[in-house]
């Protein structure tokens, strides 16, 4: 299984931008999916994730702001980041648990770079 994530970029204060991250392979199913961010120097946050069901949950810090939302059969999660802050600068990492042939593992997609600037 694959993650390829996409969609970062550079944006102003107060900007938005989404980030998509597909999931690709065979024999595979997803249960849940994340969104992790590091910054420099910080170690790797979860920001937000989904269960398959569709149940989220965020980081205190993005509450409000970010929304995460997925297309269970594309195999895809995508995470909308409204007002964005210089704090959210940040690699963001696309994350899912796969399960393959019975058993089940954490897939983590390449990073994609999120720069906030003033």
């Amino acid at each position: 299984v694959q993650l390829q994530a996409s969609g970062g970029g550079s944006v102003q204060t107060g900007g938005s931008l989404r980030l998509s991250c597909a999931a690709s392979g065979s024999g595979f199913s997803i249960e849940d999916m994340f969104w992790y961010r590091q910054a420099p120097g910080k170690q790797r946050e979860l920001v937000a994730s989904i269960t398959r069901g569709g149940s989220t949950s965020y980081v205190d810090s993005v509450k409000g702001r970010f929304s995460i939302y997925r297309f269970v059969a594309a195999n895809t999660v995508h995470l909308r980041m409204n007002d964005l802050k210089h704090e959210d600068t940040a690699v963001y990492y696309c994350a899912a648990d796969a399960v393959v042939g019975g058993s089940s593992g954490r897939r983590w997609g390449q990073g994609t770079q999120v720069t906030v600037s003033s």
